[in-house]
């Protein structure tokens, strides 16, 4: 895929196990509580630790009810990751929009992420285990929001507020080093310990307009 088609909402996926997708407003208020349910019990007992029982217990349905929606507790894993990483697109969606050029966008979306980080600091956890858990959706985590961030990168170069000189290949280098740098910022100022997500978006904005030369 070209990264210029790559746009932020480019990734549409249904977080339920193959065709078992809900089909009415109150399945999908179903699914949304075994995912959040989910998200809870894998980000306090780790994936090995977590059951079904305890999933269902916390969202509040019947155990039969999980299999309506998924095969096993690998296919709820992996449906969370991608979830996960569908909210902290969304999040971060609105700012980009609203952004007046490119590298301002880049900083808000840094900061969005940060306080999205702070409120859901199990998406680390959680994302870390699916490396060993799922590593395809592990993968694909990182490479479809390396690929976001590249295509803006790319469209911002065609309206003139990202440098020519760059080419695509190099633009997706930088998307990969920003996601990385995205990442653990947030681990430091937002996991770790709290910092107000401004100031550290502010830092990385006078990074990405002015470098480190002098």
């Amino acid at each position: 895929m070209a990264l210029g088609a790559a746009v932020a909402d480019e990734v549409q996926i249904s977080p339920a196990s193959s065709g078992k997708a809900p089909r009415t407003p109150r399945g999908e208020r179903t699914l949304r509580k075994i995912l959040d349910a989910a998200r809870a019990e894998f980000g306090e007992r780790g994936f090995s630790e977590s059951t079904i029982v305890g999933i269902t217990q916390r969202a509040g349905v019947a155990l039969g009810t999980f299999y309506t929606y998924f095969d096993s507790k690998e296919a709820l894993f992996q449906a969370l990751v991608r979830d996960m990483s569908g909210q902290v697109r969304d999040h971060v969606a609105p700012v980009l929009r609203d952004s007046p050029d490119t590298i301002d966008g880049e900083a808000r979306a840094l900061e969005s992420f940060l306080r999205f980080a702070r409120k859901h600091r199990d998406v680390y956890r959680i994302i870390d285990e699916a490396e060993f858990v799922d590593p395809s959706a592990y993968r694909e985590h990182y490479e479809t929001t390396a690929t976001r961030i590249a295509a803006r990168l790319v469209a911002g170069r065609e309206r003139g507020q990202v440098g020519s000189s760059y080419s695509d290949e190099e633009l997706e280098i930088l998307g990969w080093a920003l996601m990385g740098a995205n990442v653990f910022l947030g681990l430091r100022f937002a996991v770790w310990a709290s910092a107000e997500p401004k100031r550290v978006a502010d830092t990385m904005n006078k990074l990405l307009r002015s470098g480190l030369g002098k």
